[in-house]
């Protein structure tokens, strides 16, 4: 079959098997990909265009489409952010390029412009080394629900585990807790990467009471107390979202806190520790320093007061 001669709808199925084989993104990820491209096929549906070909889309296409996103309200009247947009314009640039990439005549990717001040939308949030001690003395340690609990939160921050990692964490891989005083753990993180992560020996010493008070056989590290079965004890991603913002509200710290705050946090204080980017970037697997970069503008007041401070251009005569 001609691929050239195919409606771009139906290349979206293709599209979304090339970003697990070769650009080895996770499953979540595609889902995403495939959820912003819906947006797109309706879009062309109500154009009357669902048969378009990939090089009968053009720049006028693409601006139409963004017009219909600017000007789109949910059933609330709720328009999209400009960081939402940008989401779905980065799902149909994507798919451009991997036109490209399969030598299938269309518009060039970078047709797609983002606005250059949209990126900054999304700001890092992170917690002070005092607001974090208070969120980690946060739980009642009296039971093992609460003693689960501080080890999760104690573990989120001395890690910066992804939420996803830290629920997917098993008993068997703390099976040598009691030898170790800084453990090593092998993960498969996002994009089926794998990395080392590094608990501290504060964190393990947490997780070591936690293991010790468990009187069950189920092989997730981090269970629910409340389900009876044991394929049904792995805490959700959600349960620990609703853990971690309970304990904010008990810690009285701000209301943003989540998990992926702690692991903010985690990175920031690195930083302030006068640890190097791409260091930072093992530490959390980002397969692009480009996204660790986002947390160097934390620490630009603290340059600016160095600079200040140390400088010997102060100390110069006029």
């Amino acid at each position: 079959m001609n691929e050239s001669n195919t409606p771009i709808i139906k290349h979206i199925p293709d599209f979304l098997d090339y970003l697990e084989i070769e650009r080895g993104l996770s499953n979540n990820t595609q889902k995403n990909y495939n959820r912003y491209l819906k947006k797109f096929c309706f879009w062309l549906k109500s154009k009357n265009k669902e048969n378009i070909l990939p090089h009968e889309l053009t720049p006028e296409d693409i601006w139409d489409y963004r017009l219909y996103l600017a000007r789109y309200t949910d059933v609330k009247g709720k328009p999209l952010s400009k960081l939402t947009q940008n989401y779905y314009l980065i799902a149909l640039r994507s798919l451009l390029s991997y036109f490209t990439d399969k030598d299938v005549q269309s518009i060039p990717s970078d047709k797609i412009k983002l606005p250059k001040d949209s990126r900054n939308e999304k700001n890092v949030k992170f917690l002070s080394l005092d607001q974090i001690e208070r969120l980690l003395m946060a739980p009642k340690v009296n039971n093992a629900q609460g003693i689960r609990d501080r080890a999760i939160l104690e573990s989120l921050f001395s890690t910066g585990l992804r939420i996803a990692e830290l629920v997917a964490l098993n008993t068997e891989q703390f099976k040598n807790i009691k030898n170790n005083t800084n453990l090593e753990v092998s993960i498969i993180g996002k994009g089926n990467r794998p990395r080392t992560v590094y608990f501290s020996e504060r964190s393990l010493d947490w997780i070591k009471k936690y293991l010790e008070v468990r009187d069950d056989d189920c092989k997730a590290l981090f269970i629910n107390y409340r389900s009876r079965k044991d394929s049904d004890k792995r805490l959700t991603v959600r349960s620990i979202e609703r853990l971690v913002k309970n304990y904010a509200t008990l810690a009285n710290i701000p209301f943003f806190t989540t998990p992926h705050t702690l692991r903010h946090s985690m990175a920031t204080d690195l930083l302030n520790k006068g640890v190097d980017l791409r260091t930072i970037q093992e530490f959390l697997g980002h397969r692009n320093i480009a996204t660790t970069q986002i947390y160097t503008h934390v620490t630009n007041k603290k340059l600016k007061d160095v600079h200040k401070e140390f400088h010997s251009g102060k100390e110069m005569k006029n």
